[in-house]
């Protein structure tokens, strides 16, 4: 079957993926541009879970201030090479991320981060309210776990739903990212601002 260029050129700027991986997509897809998208995000991700042990020790420190300068956020976010980090992607990389910190203040960057004393402070509180409701034991433990679950979901940037996109996490962004910018990335730090705080 072949392929015409200009099915690649548009397969190509609506992934950002190469054009040899953009023909092969074609190909394997038998010239549909949907099935393609979706073979090249399966793909993607597989490339990314591979790139997600090796070492990210280039990036950058990305600020953001919200309008009106009463908030900002500093976070770096990291990759392999300085390359990598001068793209225009992975400066949307990191302005998508600054924003999601902006808006959601999260407390940390993942649920090992967190500090455990807040986790028993949270499990306490749904205990009581759980034993408020008149629950039995059993469905005291469920609710808990549920009830935790959601405050990860809250608290823990990657856990969260991304704010430009509800159907992905923000850990699912930084893995689109990486198979589309074809290196590692991790956030390391971040901190958020804000006026009265």
């Amino acid at each position: 079957m072949k392929i015409e260029a200009k099915l690649v050129q548009q397969l190509r700027q609506k992934t950002g993926a190469g054009m040899m991986d953009c023909k092969k997509a074609l190909l394997e897809s038998n010239g549909s541009l949907d099935d393609a998208i979706d073979h090249l995000r399966k793909a993607g991700i597989t490339k990314a879970e591979k790139k997600g042990s090796r070492q990210t020790k280039e990036g950058l420190v990305y600020s953001y201030i919200h309008a009106g300068s009463r908030l900002g956020v500093l976070v770096e976010i990291n990759c392999e090479t300085d390359f990598v980090a001068k793209t225009d992607g992975f400066s949307e990389l990191a302005h998508g991320i600054a924003m999601q910190i902006a808006a959601t203040n999260p407390l940390s960057l993942d649920i090992s981060s967190l500090d455990e004393s807040v986790i028993a402070r949270e499990k306490d509180i749904f205990k009581e309210q759980a034993k408020s409701e008149g629950k039995p034991d059993q469905i005291i433990e469920k609710m808990i776990n549920g009830r935790l679950q959601k405050f990860y979901q809250e608290s823990c940037l990657l856990e969260q739903t991304y704010i430009k996109d509800a159907d992905k996490k923000v850990r699912d962004l930084i893995t689109e990212s990486i198979a589309t910018l074809g290196e590692n990335i991790s956030i390391n730090r971040f901190t958020r601002f804000s006026i009265g705080e």
